[in-house]
């Protein structure tokens, strides 16, 4: 039976930061680059090991990959980057302060942006948008490895994934 691995990305400088990252492309901390080991030895040591990879084009996402193959020795399967996968675009917020934001914009109307399905900020993309991105992706690239027994390991991010578990338990 195949397995889907889905694993967030590590912490990023901009998530150290409390800032809005969106598609700007920002590196892991050493703590981003831990947890992403830390995921690479959970699999060895569960001994569920990817036969395949799919990531983002952002280097969060990439390094968090390249870090967990390595960790379980697995450096040398196929990987397909693609931006499908990269994270929600947050538009005009991207790299403002999350709690300075906040304070600007009202905590509720913030919370409204971050949290609803169907509401973007402010020229960026909701989270039905960037479901109309992710879930075609998966159904059409994703899957059919699923079904033919690989083993897959995706490392995206925390709205691409989340949308593509919602598409999973029919949410």
């Amino acid at each position: 039976m195949s397995k889907l691995i889905l694993v967030r990305h590590g912490q990023s400088e901009w998530n150290l930061a409390n800032r809005f990252t969106g598609w700007w492309d920002v590196d892991l901390t050493e703590k981003g680059e831990a947890e992403a080991r830390e995921a690479g030895e959970l699999m060895k040591a569960k001994g569920v090991l990817p036969t395949t990879a799919f990531t983002s084009l952002q280097k969060r996402a990439i390094k968090t990959l390249n870090i967990a193959l390595e960790a379980c020795d697995r450096l040398w399967i196929p990987v397909t980057r693609d931006w499908h996968l990269n994270e929600r675009h947050y538009g005009d917020l991207q790299g403002l302060n999350k709690a300075e934001t906040a304070e600007i914009h009202g905590a509720e109307q913030v919370h409204i942006w971050r949290r609803s399905y169907d509401i973007a900020p402010p020229n960026g993309e909701s989270l039905a948008m960037t479901a109309e991105r992710t879930i075609p992706y998966f159904l059409e690239e994703i899957i059919p490895d699923l079904e033919s027994g690989k083993n897959l390991l995706v490392a995206a991010h925390g709205n691409s994934l989340r949308s593509i578990v919602m598409r999973i338990e029919n949410i």
